[in-house]
């Protein structure tokens, strides 16, 4: 590890989650520790985003699945797979005896909502119900399927706190509004003018080169 890496850093992250940045920056640690930062800066920024785009899509999905089925816990009727089963069991436990079927919604992980869309629940659910969940949308369910998983892969690396500055982050934020328009175009106009994400795009070369600080 070079030694113009900041010690604070070292020890707080850790030299194997560092190496990365210092691999992409040619050795140069100032330039390193500047795109740390940075990637920092736009997870950040993504964050509101895809706080809002996972909020709408669980929503969205539950309430026409609760129509649906007749009832809010519309788990104990929907022809779930072994594993989604245990996805519900598994929010139950967490959740305690008490918990309400919304509890349940906010315990289950956007990769079980993401997983609704699946080949498997084609006739089941897909045909029936869940298609309607994305008024916006005219498509195949499998283009949209594939665009769900790409932004809950970069929602998951976000939260672990991973790398994301290699991505084409400007083609996962129009991804992003464009899945968001499907379920809600209301919230994706809404929450357009709080979104930082476009103006962290522009300035990463600058905080890379040192000429902006980072800020978080």
């Amino acid at each position: 590890m070079s030694t113009d890496i900041p010690d604070w850093m070292v020890s707080a992250y850790s030299s194997a989650r560092l190496a990365p940045y210092l691999r992409h920056s040619q050795d140069d640690a100032v330039r390193a520790v500047n795109l740390y930062h940075w990637n920092v800066m736009v997870s950040a920024a993504f964050y509101g985003p895809l706080h809002t785009f996972e909020l709408t899509l669980r929503n969205s999905l539950h309430d026409r699945l609760s129509d649906h089925f007749g009832q809010e816990d519309w788990w104990n009727k929907a022809p779930l797979d072994n594993e989604g089963r245990r996805l519900v069991r598994q929010a139950w436990s967490r959740c305690g005896r008490s918990a309400t079927p919304d509890d349940i919604v906010t315990e289950l992980s956007l990769g079980f909502w993401t997983s609704l869309l699946a080949r498997r629940y084609d006739r089941d659910l897909w045909v029936p119900v869940l298609h309607r969940a994305f008024p916006g949308y005219r498509g195949p369910r499998r283009v949209l399927q594939d665009k769900l998983y790409s932004l809950r892969l970069l929602r998951n690396r976000i939260m672990h706190h991973e790398p994301i500055h290699h991505r084409h982050l400007e083609a996962d934020h129009a991804k992003l509004y464009l899945v968001l328009s499907y379920v809600n175009p209301a919230a994706a106009s809404g929450v357009k003018p709080l979104d930082r994400v476009p103006e962290v795009l522009l300035v990463k070369d600058r905080v890379c080169r040192g000429e902006l600080p980072p800020s978080f």
